[in-house]
């Protein structure tokens, strides 16, 4: 009887660390998390609703990119009450889920839009603005929103067509491309 509430002991001592140990790293990484600052890179509107996906830099307290997850994305559902979600499994695998590659020579970052990964964009900071940088209409600019028009397929949804907005980066322009699948 003895022998049972010993390992009965030890088995309880063991959980108890494991959980602590647990709680450790979970109470750690919200600190560290709670310690980022999110800034505003772009978005996507949609023909179908008025849902947009939010693209933001994550930024540490020095002022650089996050280089763990420099990039977050979510939706903000406008057409419903505004608040934030996570993507789905199937939208962050297959169109609006993305890859990034942090460099930390020069504190940027290359993303990819799994949807559209021959036009990478690339984030860096700008006179203290980090910004998205890809070729809109063949020339290099700060890309600010995406607009995808799609219209319905049955059970799915066809893209239509795709508008990427940005400012041109040598003349501070505004510039624009309509793509078409």
């Amino acid at each position: 009887m003895a022998k049972v509430i010993r390992s009965s002991t030890s088995l309880s001592i063991t959980i108890l660390f494991v959980i602590l140990a647990f709680a450790a790293i979970v109470h750690g990484s919200q600190h560290l998390y709670q310690d980022l600052e999110t800034r505003h890179l772009f978005k996507i509107e949609r023909s179908k609703n008025a849902n947009i996906v939010q693209y933001d830099v994550q930024v540490t307290p020095d002022g650089k990119l996050y280089q763990k997850e420099p990039v977050i994305v979510y939706w903000i559902r406008l057409a419903e009450d505004g608040r934030k979600t996570e993507l789905s499994y199937i939208q962050k695998k297959w169109s609006y889920g993305i890859r990034t590659k942090y460099d930390a020579g020069s504190n940027s970052a290359i993303l990819q839009i799994v949807a559209a990964p021959s036009r990478p964009i690339k984030v860096y900071e700008v006179e203290g603005v980090y910004r998205g940088e890809a070729r809109i209409n063949g020339q290099p600019a700060f890309l600010t929103k995406i607009f995808v028009t799609s219209i319905k397929n049955g059970l799915f949804r066809k893209t239509n067509f795709i508008e990427l907005f940005g400012k041109n980066l040598k003349t501070g322009v505004d510039c624009y491309e309509k793509l078409t699948p």
